[in-house]
C-alpha cells in the first residue's frame, strides 16, 4: 500500500459531459486517488446542471480558479439548436470555455504529446510546437454584411459627438465584415506569451501579416514588440531564448523546415486554424494538450478534444470502447505539477512525470494503445486496447515506477 502523496491546496476540478466525463472519473479513480490525496474543489460543468443552474456554475467555477489559481477541466458540450432538443434545455448556453476565458483572460497553450512510434507528418519535428491562440476578438465577434448592388462600405467610430471612418466602394452585389479586438486584450496576450516562453524555455514567434494588414495586424505587431524592448528582451537573453516576428507566410514556410521546440502566438482566427494544423501534423487532438494562461498567473489545463460523442453512444449500449484517455491524464498532470510547484511540494510534481513515464512506456514501449495511436503507429502494436484495458495498463507501470523508482 503506498504513503499518498500529500496535496497542501486544491486545485479546481471542472466536470464535463459524454465520454470526456466516463475518462475523467476512470483517471481519477485508476491512476490518481490511490496515490494522490486528491484535493479539488469540484464544479459540474455537465450540460444538464448548465441548465439547472442557468449557466452560473460555469461563472462560479472560474471564479474559483482566479481564487485558487490552478483548474483542471474535462471536456464540455457547447450546445447548438440539436443539443437543446435532445437535452431539453431551456436556452442555447454559450461555450463554458469562451465564459472562462472572459473571466481569467489570458491565452490558450496547445501542445502536442509526442510518443516514440507516432512520427509527425513533418520528418524535421522532433520537439514540440506550442500553439498561442489570442482567443479573443477578431471574426468571433464580428459583423457581416450583404448587398445587392453597388455602393460604398463605410467603418465607421464614433465616440460621444467625433465620428473617425473609412469608406469603400464596391461595385456591384458583394459582401463585407468588421473584426474589432481590444488593446488591453492584445497586450494581455503578448504578456501571458512571454511568461509561457520563459517558463518553458522556449522560443516564441509570433505571426502576422502586417504588410496588408497596416493597421490591424500592424498593431499587433507593434504591441509584441514594445512589451518585449520594455519587459521581457534582458529575461529572454538570460535564459537564451529569442523572440521573433514572421510575416506569417513566411512563418508556415519556415515551421515545415524546423526542428519544432518553440511557442507559435497567432491571432484568433489564425490559432484556431494552426491548432488543429500542428496537431494532425504530430498525430492528433488526442494527443494533445491545452492550457489557459492568464497574465495573473491562473492556469486551467484540459485536453484539446471534445465530449467524443460517438465512442459515448456505444458505451451506453454496452460496447467496449477504444476512447484515447491521454489528453485528459496529461491534464491532470499539468494542472499537479503546477499545483506542486506553486505550493513548493515536489513529490507532488514528480508524482506528474512519472504518471507521464507511465503512460509513455504503455505505447512506446509495451505496444499497448487505442485504435487511434495503433492506427497512426510506426510500430505495429503489440495489443489495441479498449479504454478500460489501457488505463489498467498505465497503473501496472505506474505501480512498478512507484514501487521500484524505474522511471525513463
Amino acid at each position: 500500500m503506498h504513503e499518498k502523496i500529500y496535496m497542501r491546496r486544491p486545485v479546481v476540478e471542472i466536470d464535463g459531459d459524454e465520454m470526456a466525463r466516463v475518462m475523467w472519473s476512470l483517471v481519477k479513480e485508476l491512476l490518481l486517488e490511490p496515490y494522490v490525496d486528491l484535493k479539488t474543489e469540484y464544479y459540474d460543468l455537465g450540460l444538464r446542471h448548465r441548465d439547472e443552474t442557468d449557466d452560473r456554475v460555469t461563472a462560479e467555477a472560474a471564479n474559483a480558479i482566479k481564487r485558487i489559481g490552478i483548474g483542471v477541466k474535462c471536456a464540455t458540450i457547447t450546445p447548438n439548436a440539436e443539443r437543446v432538443k435532445e437535452y431539453g434545455l431551456k436556452n442555447e448556453w454559450p461555450s463554458p470555455n469562451a465564459t472562462i476565458r472572459k473571466v481569467l483572460g489570458g491565452t490558450i497553450f496547445r501542445k502536442p504529446i509526442l510518443l516514440r512510434n507516432v512520427i509527425p507528418a513533418v520528418r524535421s519535428w522532433k520537439k514540440p510546437i506550442v500553439i498561442a491562440r489570442h482567443a479573443f476578438g477578431d471574426i468571433y465577434d464580428g459583423e457581416g454584411l450583404e448587398f445587392g448592388q453597388s455602393g460604398y462600405v463605410e467603418l465607421s467610430f464614433k465616440s460621444g459627438t467625433s465620428v473617425n471612418s473609412v469608406r469603400k466602394l464596391v461595385t456591384g452585389p458583394g459582401i463585407a465584415e468588421v473584426k474589432v479586438n481590444s488593446l488591453s486584450s492584445i497586450e494581455e496576450f503578448a504578456r501571458s506569451c512571454f511568461n509561457y516562453a520563459l517558463d518553458e524555455r522556449m522560443d516564441l514567434w509570433f505571426a502576422a501579416k502586417d504588410t496588408i494588414s497596416k493597421v490591424y495586424d500592424a498593431k499587433f505587431k507593434q504591441i509584441f514588440g514594445e512589451i518585449y524592448e520594455k519587459s521581457y528582451a534582458q529575461k529572454f537573453r538570460a535564459a537564451g531564448i529569442t523572440y521573433s516576428y514572421f510575416l506569417i507566410d513566411d512563418a508556415l514556410s519556415r515551421v515545415v523546415r524546423s526542428e519544432g521546440g518553440f511557442v507559435w502566438a497567432a491571432k484568433n482566427y489564425d490559432g484556431d486554424i494552426l491548432s488543429d494544423l500542428i496537431s494532425s501534423g504530430f498525430g492528433s487532438l488526442a494527443l494533445m494538450t491545452s492550457e489557459l494562461y492568464s497574465p495573473d498567473g491562473f492556469k486551467e489545463f484540459e485536453a484539446a478534444h471534445g465530449t467524443v460523442q460517438r465512442h459515448y453512444y456505444a458505451y451506453l449500449k454496452g460496447e467496449p470502447v477504444h476512447t484515447n484517455p491521454i489528453a485528459t491524464i496529461f491534464a491532470w498532470t499539468g494542472a499537479l505539477r503546477a499545483r506542486g510547484k506553486a505550493d513548493d511540494t515536489p513529490q507532488l510534481s514528480m508524482f506528474s512525470d512519472t504518471l507521464e513515464w507511465a503512460v509513455k512506456k504503455t505505447v512506446e514501449a509495451d505496444g499497448v494503445m487505442t485504435k487511434d495511436v495503433a492506427s497512426m503507429s510506426a510500430i505495429p502494436p503489440s495489443h489495441v486496447a479498449t479504454l478500460q484495458e489501457f488505463l489498467t495498463r498505465v497503473q501496472e507501470n505506474l505501480e512498478l515506477a512507484l514501487g521500484r523508482g524505474e522511471q525513463k
